[in-house]
């Protein structure tokens, strides 16, 4: 089903507005049936009649959907940059905690735990990120006398030391990859231990998570630069750069076993989730049942996911993630992720749970719903993680508004998509990328693979560049297909998957019927203003409805151009000049019976039909074959005012200068570092385009800059015999 918060409250009644946090925070509290005054909301029982949950985007929305399902009254938290996002208006109550930055919001706990108290709420459901895994939040709610739907801080604090939780792993005869998870963090012991352990090595962050922390040193040459990128980043992102090294295992399958605890001791797997498909160590799909397990090593992965969760005294919802090796099929425990992962909707789909609803049961006090001998697994399921990046440009994230956002038309039962964001929201710099999650459930892993493939075709978004095509082409890799899954597929098929697609002739003429419509569309609405329809108002567009003059288009697609003219014949049908083949008899109509813009072109006896999206200088095709981005130049007078040389080193993105590495009078050779720019929880390596001296660095460390906005320029060293004012 579509996850999607709709706008909170009921009949026509008003918000109120009331002080909270310091003056900081604003409730926005919407009428609803049953409410009632935070003195009285409790009557003594272990039920959860009131949470707040303590984090933003599609995992608020999903959570506070479950509780409005369940009847608990719910409470959001938003920063400043989150004052209008879905999930605050998901809430029954919502209070501004503070500035953008998650540091002075979302990871404010004193703030949070006031809103809570205000408010009467009885537990805290913390999503994932942000709180979910900070075991001094836990302590602080149980002294509050607040829930914390999720673990024991002593579980969190167990699983989150990686080395700890080796230990009590290997005490429970749950299995192990061989490694170093020692206190010696001097670099000399390190590199003795990573020489005795042999390479490749996987560095990774005691207290890491998420692929942050993480490196992997293929040679002893490299061993001493990774280990220091992993723990920068770890200091980045945890406040703490102690690493440990295990074993790399070349071609390996991450696969994970969902398990649920009670507090009363008993626990069960819900089945395993495959998330090998993975780019920088994020997962990209995850599915449920692995594919190709037999059915002993199903419950062998389930049994001692069992009994790493009894070992830290677990409760709730919680991950037990293993490495598993292609070659002889053995799995080794990697780290179990004490909260709510976000591929849980692949295993609600396969048993029928709603594991959000057994959160709120278990922390209420009620013993787990079933037994491991009522669960059953059903059919097979796909998720699709939908980014704002750009893969063909090493992934970069993105940000900035949702100009044009459509879901899949079969939502229901077996397709849902768990988002957020709708259309007209923005993607915002301060957090993570995702739009959404896109899940599909079949009888089969091939049926489920097809209605991810259909439903991708079908998700369009314009405004951002997306995964969504990326993804897609994963989706229809035989390799993939087959069920042949590794952590390198994506790399092992790096040449199929980051590559440009040739855009075919249908692509081309449809861009250019959906620009002139575009133009006819703005002349008509352009006349219509005008008193005189006479007017001269269509020169703006280029194309009068009514001119048989060919058009010239250039229709830029990443670093390629193509140019394509467009005429309109005296019948009404229009002549398209591609860079190959003319077409000389092209028919074009809108269909008003889809539930979107839709456009169907008859090219030469062969039709076709497509969603077309044009704003600006963006033209987007969206096909059941696959969609086209394509730019318009900008004209030249727009352009001239500036731009990135070879002297500049500009932002490639919104977001914070993270270290300076250079200053004035310095000089640097090419691809030297010079800058690291810190946005979407990643950390961007910025280095000199060529030789020479720093002539300026503009902004200081935690500096907040824009796309393009100019960082570092460059001059010509002092022997460069080039003089200042020579082109070439």
């Amino acid at each position: 089903m579509w996850r999607l918060g709709a706008a909170g409250g009921s009949g026509g009644q008003s918000a109120a507005v009331v002080s909270a946090v310091a003056k900081t925070a604003v409730s926005v509290a919407r009428a609803s049936t049953g409410g009632a005054a935070a003195a009285t909301e409790g009557n003594g029982d272990k039920a959860l009649r009131k949470i707040l949950v303590a984090n933003r985007g599609e995992i608020a929305v999903r959570v506070l959907e479950t509780a409005k399902k369940m009847g608990v009254r719910t409470v959001a938290v938003y920063s400043d940059a989150d004052a209008n996002a879905q999930h605050v208006k998901a809430a029954d109550e919502a209070f501004n905690i503070g500035p953008a930055d998650s540091s002075e919001s979302y990871l404010r706990m004193d703030k949070i735990i006031a809103v809570a108290k205000q408010t009467g709420s009885q537990g805290i459901h913390p999503g994932y990120g942000f709180l979910s895994e900070n075991a001094k939040f836990a302590t602080q709610l149980e002294a509050e006398g607040i829930e914390f739907i999720g673990p024991p801080a002593s579980a969190i604090t167990s699983m989150g030391s990686k080395s700890e939780s080796k230990r009590i792993m290997l005490a429970a005869d749950v299995p192990c990859v061989p490694g170093y998870h020692g206190d010696d963090q001097t670099e000399e012991g390190l590199v003795e231990k990573a020489d005795e352990m042999g390479f490749p090595i996987m560095i990774k962050a005691v207290l890491g998570g998420g692929g942050k922390g993480m490196r992997i040193a293929e040679t002893p040459k490299e061993f001493l630069s990774q280990l220091r990128s992993a723990r920068g980043e770890a200091m980045n992102a945890f406040g703490d750069d102690r690493v440990l090294l295990e074993r790399y295992i070349k071609r390996s399958r991450h696969v994970e076993v969902q398990v649920f605890a009670d507090k009363y001791g008993d626990a069960v797997y819900l089945y395993e989730r495959d998330c090998s498909v993975q780019r920088r160590h994020q997962k990209v799909i995850e599915e449920a049942p692995a594919p190709g397990l037999s059915e002993e090593l199903r419950v062998e992965l389930g049994e001692a996911a069992v009994r790493a969760a009894k070992a830290v005294g677990y409760v709730g919802a919680g991950t037990v993630e293993f490495i598993m090796d292609t070659s002889d099929m053995k799995f080794y425990f990697m780290e179990m992720n004490t909260r709510l992962q976000v591929e849980h909707p692949v295993t609600e789909m396969i048993t029928g749970q709603d594991l959000v609803e057994w959160q709120l049961k278990i922390a209420g006090g009620e013993p787990l719903p079933v037994k491991q001998s009522d669960l059953q697994r059903r059919g097979h399921s796909f998720e699709a993680r939908i980014y704002a990046e750009d893969p063909l440009n090493n992934f970069r994230p993105g940000s900035g508004p949702l100009r044009h956002m459509k879901l899949p038309a079969n939502l229901g039962p077996d397709v849902r998509v768990d988002s957020g964001v709708k259309q007209g929201d923005a993607v915002s710099v301060y957090y993570d990328p995702m739009i959404a999650k896109l899940v599909v459930w079949g009888e089969n892993r091939r049926a489920a693979l097809s209605k991810l493939t259909a439903a991708l075709h079908d998700f369009h978004i314009a405004g951002l560049s997306t995964n969504i095509s990326f993804v897609g082409d994963i989706a229809t890799n035989a390799q993939f297909e087959a069920g042949d899954v590794s952590t390198a597929l994506i790399e092992e098929n790096e040449a199929s998957l980051l590559r440009r697609h040739v855009p075919k002739d249908s692509m081309l003429v449809q861009a250019a019927i959906a620009v002139v419509d575009h133009d006819a569309q703005l002349l008509a609405a352009a006349q219509a203003r005008s008193a005189d329809q006479s007017s001269p108002w269509g020169t703006v567009t280029g194309l009068r409805s009514s001119d048989n003059t060919p058009r010239r288009l250039t229709l830029n697609i990443g670093d390629d151009s193509y140019d394509v003219s467009i005429a309109r014949n005296a019948d009404g049908t229009y002549t398209v000049v591609c860079p190959n083949q003319t077409y000389t008899n092209v028919v074009s109509k809108v269909l008003p019976e889809r539930d979107h813009h839709a456009l169907q072109c008859n090219i030469d006896g062969v039709m076709y039909e497509s969603s077309p999206v044009v704003f600006g200088d963006e033209v987007h095709i969206f096909t059941t074959q696959g969609e086209l981005h394509a730019s318009l130049p900008v004209p030249d007078f727009v352009t001239s005012a500036g731009g990135a040389t070879g002297d500049l080193v500009v932002a490639p993105m919104d977001g914070s200068i993270q270290q300076v590495l250079v200053q004035p009078g310095d000089t640097v050779e090419q691809d030297q570092p010079v800058l690291v720019l810190y946005a979407m929880k990643m950390e961007s390596v910025l280095r000199a385009p060529r030789a020479g001296v720093v002539k300026s660095v503009s902004g200081a460390v935690g500096a907040q800059v824009a796309l393009n906005s100019i960082l570092v320029s460059l001059e010509p060293p002092a022997d460069d015999e080039r003089s200042a004012d020579e082109s070439g």
